[in-house]
């Protein structure tokens, strides 16, 4: 290993969010393979200005690069930057958008543009005859979530209005407000959950009530039980926005970029892709663990 050739991912995710998974075995092979020194931090319960200080922290040991989730552009836009006046090299991954990575002075983003995305499904769900829509957000906090709905909306071509569901993180809550919604309004013709955090309660809620399989459903990611939903035909397709890329991508990137000096000239998009039980084979052979 060439002196000192380390990279800190730093994320958002809260410690119980299996999701991320995937990415540590992302940048961990890519280590692997580049033989360069990789490790993961985050905030164990999702704190952003605890993430703030992750970041402050990772800067301060002197890595050759950090990459890193915009999950709070206010909160983390100053140790960013700081990290990059410090000459820390930065790679924006999975939460922020093109846009944010140049205010901030990284050197790209490499992501899914969530509007795009979700803009993708809605139209995929109007040509299935989808009319209306739940969309139940986990985490309303984080604007890129929002822009899933706002698009999945702008595809079908209705109003978000009332559509989008502030559920909150807890799994329980999340399966008693799908409920309550969908019993308030019987002629909801789709359910779009925006990851494992909120497609699990759901599929919950919608065995309780009957509805497992009569209702449309599609969601982002994917994750073990969204897996299994799809193969019984509850959940007709999962976007995948291929986190392993998100975490492996930067680190082939970086390193190339600090042993060789070449950079790719633009943002790269690792989704989406549409996950349908015809393509299921590879999938559930590597999910959780890089799918």
């Amino acid at each position: 290993m060439a002196e000192g050739e380390k990279y800190i991912l730093v994320s958002h995710a809260p410690d119980s969010d299996s999701w991320w998974n995937t990415i540590k075995n992302g940048i961990a092979l890519a280590g692997e393979q580049l033989d360069v020194e990789v490790e993961y931090r985050n905030p164990p319960t999702g704190d952003i200005a605890d993430m703030a200080r992750i970041i402050e922290q990772a800067a301060a040991s002197g890595p050759n690069g950090i990459i890193t989730t915009l999950a709070d552009y206010d909160v983390l836009k100053q140790p960013i930057m700081d990290a990059v006046a410090s000459g820390v090299d930065v790679i924006i991954m999975n939460t922020g958008s093109g846009d944010q990575a140049r205010e901030v002075g990284a050197l790209m983003y490499v992501g899914q543009p969530e509007y795009d995305a979700g803009l993708a499904a809605g139209q995929r769900a109007k040509g299935d005859g989808i009319e209306s829509f739940l969309c139940v957000n986990h985490a309303i906090q984080q604007p890129t979530l929002a822009e899933r709905c706002q698009g999945f909306a702008d595809g079908l071509g209705i109003e978000l209005g009332t559509s989008m569901l502030d559920s909150g993180a807890d799994p329980a809550e999340i399966k008693n407000r799908v409920q309550a919604y969908l019993s308030a309004n019987p002629d909801t013709d789709a359910i779009l959950t925006l990851g494992p955090v909120s497609a699990d309660p759901t599929l919950l809620a919608l065995e309780e009530n009957g509805m497992a399989g009569d209702i449309y459903f599609g969601t982002f990611d994917l994750g073990e039980e969204i897996v299994k939903a799809i193969k019984s035909g509850v959940i007709e397709w999962g976007i995948d926005q291929q986190p392993f890329l998100q975490a492996y991508l930067p680190v082939v990137i970086m390193t190339n970029y600090h042993r060789y000096g070449v950079l790719p000239g633009n943002n790269i998009n690792a989704g989406p892709g549409f996950v349908t039980v015809e393509g299921l084979e590879k999938v559930e052979q590597f999910a959780g663990e890089y799918r």
